[in-house]
């Protein structure tokens, strides 16, 4: 199985398991991480939601193959889907980094509320060498979270950058050891249990409630353009080139 859930102590942990494509994130496995956190949200016993991946890596995004199979962006694709419920979470979300998070494998981070890194952890968002744009809101939280400048190179240049200037750009709370990220990231999660629920979902309401409408329209915007982007000749040489194993050429390209 390609997405493994597991209940324990409150806590409902959705472990990406594909190893061997580095957690690559196919259709079906967004279907399955949408539906978890539906589950999630109505499970009074769930209190809390971590997030994991087995494997070296935590994800190396979108599994290109797959995805343009069928690119869709609409409304009802499994991709917003997910991203709708990782946006709109009413519990407390923990992430736990170890390895490659790209793309989407460091965007979603940005809807979590506690996210431990690895040593090991290198981000990245490569959209625009991909002839694509910003998804999961990046465009708007990452420069309010960041700072506009910090946002902009990793957005425009889409460059990989390590788990130290994750931490200070302001999405990973703390870094260890590799071998004591998951047990760290659990250890957090079991404590966020432990304390009043109704406590855990209003203090949550009350520090996000302020954005939830902007975010909700910038995951539709982005989703509009990319979902344009995605059939341009920029995105399809793009892809074409990352088959190919080699460098695309955009010269071509106003």
């Amino acid at each position: 199985m390609d997405i493994l859930i597991e209940r324990a102590d409150g806590v409902l942990t959705i472990t990406l398991n594909r190893p061997d494509k580095k957690n690559a994130i196919t259709a079906a496995m967004y279907q399955e991480m949408a539906d978890a956190f539906f589950e999630a949200e109505k499970d009074a016993s769930v209190r809390v939601v971590l997030l994991r991946a087995n494997g070296g890596s935590f994800s190396a995004g979108n599994d290109l193959e797959d995805f343009m199979k069928a690119p869709s962006m609409d409304r009802d694709a499994p991709v917003l889907q997910f991203l709708r419920r990782i946006s709109t979470a009413p519990k407390p979300l923990v992430a736990a980094v170890a390895g490659a998070a790209v793309g989407v494998g460091t965007t979603m981070l940005l809807h979590c509320d506690l996210v431990y890194a690895a040593s090991t952890a290198k981000f990245s968002m490569p959209f625009v060498q991909l002839g694509l744009c910003p998804e999961a809101a990046s465009s708007l939280l990452l420069p309010r979270i960041a700072g506009y400048q910090r946002a902009a190179e990793k957005l425009l240049l889409g460059e990989a950058f390590d788990a130290n200037e994750a931490m200070n750009m302001g999405f990973v709370n703390r870094i260890v050891d590799a071998e004591a990220v998951d047990a760290l990231a659990l250890a957090q999660a079991k404590k966020l249990a432990a304390l009043p629920a109704s406590s855990l979902r209003m203090s949550k309401s009350l520090m996000k409630g302020a954005d939830a409408r902007e975010i909700a329209e910038r995951i539709a915007e982005e989703a509009g353009h990319f979902g344009k982007m995605l059939t341009a000749p920029e995105a399809r040489e793009a892809f074409q080139a990352f088959f190919e194993k080699r460098k695309p050429d955009f010269s071509r390209f106003e």
